[in-house]
């Protein structure tokens, strides 16, 4: 699974992206880059400590795998919620598959 890892990539997905919420799992999608598509898995430390935010991006990784991320052609950034925390990777896949839809990239 292809990462977005520099500064400059997650800007360029900020900048021209377009958000998507649901309670579990946050979205921002940027479409035609006409690269094999990347992913990113985001946690922030307002969520709670290391270990709290390690699980809510195991949890979105996997979410990931199951939805079959990267799609081609779009880049996407996941955000943890605190609601990802508690929930099953099953139950945060079905999120974002509809996030995904809402966006037009699956």
């Amino acid at each position: 699974m292809e990462t977005i890892k520099s500064r400059k990539e997650f800007e360029q997905v900020f900048g021209g992206g377009r958000r998507y919420n649901h309670p579990l799992v946050r979205i921002c999608v940027l479409r035609g880059t006409g690269d094999a598509g990347k992913v990113a898995f985001v946690a922030a430390k307002r969520l709670g400590n290391a270990v709290f935010r390690n699980r809510c991006k195991r949890v979105l990784r996997e979410a990931a795998r199951q939805c079959d991320l990267p799609i081609v052609g779009a880049d996407i950034i996941l955000f943890a919620t605190r609601a990802t925390h508690g929930s099953k990777p099953q139950e945060v896949a079905d999120a974002l598959s509809k996030l995904l839809k809402r966006a037009r990239v699956a």
